[in-house]
């Protein structure tokens, strides 16, 4: 088996598993006050700087269909007999349902499985693909591996400011005005299906970030998961939700900036937990 992994900038990947040669990322575009930008280009902390300052919320894009159809034509003439594709959940962008159809089953296999999940998660599944291949494990274990992954995995983000949301379209006007005047803050999480879901609502900082903890505390392991601190530009939450995993024996936690593509949806201030179950080889 010869296989290639396909994603998007959505996923946050390790530096190390992106100098593979069968690793392919295609491109989502932002735009932010008129001026468009590649999010594989432009750092993150560039991006948020120019989210700070802007007049409106920015947009993104789906990567090129155009892009993706030539890469498969050419990992196809280079010999790939696997080609699997892990992009951003179906219920986030209308990518998924527009490369559908490139799906095959013949001479060399096209998968494109839904993911239900973006960020590092998403990141750890083509990890998890990329090294699993490279320990010789077979298509079949590979696609276990991923079931598995995406069956356990679990994000819940808390978000400071509603408006980005709702602007993007992932939260109805109503709820952002509501949440305002009240000063509710959500706790959001990734449902089964891939859509962003309020998971809990809470009033006060101390409240939030005690509920972010027991949910931690409840729904993972140390032995068991790979955990994921993620932020955009909420280092002091961030760090005290890293702290706290620590303490609790996840020795091994990561954190990781929230991309420009996911940043453009959730806001300034966002954090996150977020975990998937470890795959050996």
């Amino acid at each position: 088996m010869k296989l290639a992994v396909i994603t998007d900038t959505s996923a946050s990947i390790s530096e190390v598993y992106k100098n593979y040669d069968n690793l392919h990322i295609l491109d989502i575009p932002l735009t932010i006050d008129g001026t468009t930008y590649s999010s594989k280009e432009i750092s993150e902390e560039a991006f948020y700087d120019l989210m700070a300052t802007c007049e409106d919320v920015p947009k993104s894009a789906q990567p090129a269909i155009g892009d993706l159809v030539a890469k498969i034509d050419a990992l196809k003439a280079q010999g790939y007999t696997h080609i699997l594709g892990l992009f951003l959940s179906k219920e986030i962008s209308g990518f998924y349902q527009n490369i559908f159809a490139l799906q095959e089953d013949g001479e060399t296999i096209v998968y494109f499985p839904e993911t239900s999940i973006t960020s590092a998660p998403l990141g750890y599944m083509v990890e998890t693909a990329l090294r699993l291949a490279q320990a010789g494990k077979s298509w079949d274990e590979i696609k276990a591996a991923f079931e598995t992954q995406k069956e356990e995995d679990r994000a819940y983000m808390l978000i400071d400011d509603l408006k980005w949301l709702s602007k993007s379209g992932r939260l109805s006007n109503g709820a952002a005005i509501l949440g305002t005047l009240l000063n509710i803050k959500p706790v959001l999480t990734f449902s089964q299906d891939g859509k962003v879901a309020v998971f809990d609502k809470v009033r006060t900082e101390k409240k939030m970030m005690a509920r972010m903890k027991e949910l931690l505390k409840e729904g993972a392991k140390p032995e068991l998961h790979q955990l994921y601190i993620i932020d955009a530009r909420g280092e002091e939450r961030a760090q005290e939700l890293y702290d706290y995993a620590h303490a609790q024996g996840f020795t091994d936690a990561i954190r990781v900036p929230f991309g420009a593509v996911i940043a453009t949806h959730l806001g300034l201030g966002a954090v996150a937990y977020a975990w998937t179950p470890k795959i050996k080889e």
